[in-house]
């Protein structure tokens, strides 16, 4: 599983109510170039053209907190390819509720993600962890 990496800009996003994160949309964004933490908005992102794939929105199972912490549960997300697909690495997480759609964090996958036609690539969100915790 890809580890969660974080937004510089994420924590002023929360303190300032740019994401409402149990009720706004969430959706993913596929790049084959690094971000870099001080990324604020998918408009500083390099995406790949995303013809050819199933939806990028991201279903929220649960977000709340416990004790203190909180936790952001996603639905793990199948992407499936309908043709070529170009080559990725990088996963975005992103608010595409907010009108700047607002960065949450990314993922690295470790090396190049190619799909073919009729080939499925899952995200694999923590489900027992959160894709996202706060403390």
């Amino acid at each position: 599983m890809a580890i969660f990496n974080r937004f510089n800009s994420l924590v002023e996003a929360l303190a300032e109510k740019k994401h409402d994160l149990g009720a706004d949309q969430l959706a993913v964004a596929l790049s084959a170039t690094a971000p870099v933490a001080t990324n604020s908005t998918l408009s500083n992102i390099t995406q790949i053209s995303y013809t050819n794939l199933s939806s990028c929105n991201i279903t929220t199972i649960s977000s709340g907190q416990t004790s203190g912490i909180y936790k952001l549960v996603l639905q793990d997300l199948v992407l499936t390819a309908s043709g070529a697909v170009a080559t990725f690495r990088y996963i975005t997480l992103y608010n595409s509720t907010a009108p700047s759609q607002e960065l949450l964090g990314w993922y690295d996958y470790g090396s190049n993600v190619t799909l073919a036609s009729g080939e499925t690539f899952t995200i694999d969100f923590d489900g027992t962890n959160g894709a996202l915790t706060i403390s």
